[in-house]
């Protein structure tokens, strides 16, 4: 399927960019930038911005839209939350996102190491705000109040999809099992965030009553994006939605409640972040940076 023109995106590398790369592999860092074929890649870097990948590169699940690879086979390493905070360091950042690869194979599915990571990232950057993109953990309530003590600014956790996909696009995910961390999660007076990957092949009525159930666990912070293909070994595009479709969902979400809305073909769920917070803190008095 050819791509319509509102998906082809400009690429002009700046001194950002290189800056950004090189450091990312001078600290053997992973991002999901790189790893899921992210379109924003070189938008992000050239800003000094990426999304950090923590728990390796492979994931313990194998979903037939995402590009990340499959079969995790080394532990998480132990230095990699003070590799992180160096480099939040050295980008100059003040909001940071955190996400990993969903690690199955771990007792915690990873939580603990998530808590470390913002740990040290606070001890060394107190001033940033961090965000938080995370796996289900396998529906362990202990992993999601591992996560909620280290008081993240913002906690996302992806439906991906409406409940009739889950099998094809998402096998070894249960949507019921992603709302209920939602649910965990939502008296923690954390903001809650998740994403819907749209274009393959949901029906209006079935995105509208995910995001009714998202509202119903108290998610406040939405986005909306386009879905593509990353090899023929995935999914095909089932089609693309347009820009004012986009748009008109992003209308419909905010009358709903939600109170930041990213909504667009090429959103993605940690695309300009800090913006879709202070969308939200402008609402609730939260503090900005």
């Amino acid at each position: 399927m050819i791509k319509p023109p509102w998906l082809k995106v400009k690429i002009s590398l700046n001194e950002n960019f290189v800056f950004t790369k090189n450091l990312l592999r001078h600290l053997g860092l992973h991002t999901v930038c790189e790893q899921a074929h992210c379109p924003n890649t070189v938008e992000c870097w050239n800003a000094r911005t990426a999304t950090f990948l923590i728990l390796g590169d492979r994931c313990s699940r194998n979903c037939n839209f995402c590009a990340i690879d499959h079969n995790p086979q080394d532990p998480s390493e132990s230095d990699e939350p003070k590799k992180v905070s160096k480099a939040i360091q050295m980008m100059n950042l003040s909001y940071v996102v955190i996400t990993s690869v969903t690690r199955d194979d771990l007792i915690d599915g990873g939580a603990d190491h998530f808590a470390t990571t913002l740990g040290s990232i606070r001890d060394d950057n107190p001033q940033v705000l961090l965000e938080v993109l995370v796996p289900d953990f396998g529906d362990s309530e202990k992993a999601v109040d591992t996560l909620v003590r280290a008081r993240p600014d913002v906690l996302g956790h992806n439906m991906e999809t409406v409940p009739r996909l889950y099998h094809e696009v998402r096998p070894s995910a249960d949507y019921s099992r992603s709302l209920a961390l939602l649910r965990h999660a939502r008296n923690a007076n954390i903001p809650l965030k998740s994403g819907l990957t749209l274009g393959l092949g949901e029906h209006p009525s079935e995105v509208r009553r995910v995001l009714e159930d998202l509202r119903e666990e108290g998610c406040q912070l939405l986005t909306l994006g386009q879905y593509l293909q990353p090899s023929k070994a995935h999914l095909p595009v089932d089609r693309f939605v347009t820009p004012d479709e986009f748009a008109e969902w992003r209308e419909i979400a905010l009358r709903m409640g939600f109170a930041g809305v990213a909504s667009g073909p090429l959103v993605r769920s940690s695309y300009k972040a800090r913006q879709l917070y202070l969308q939200y803190s402008r609402l609730t008095h939260l503090p900005a940076s």
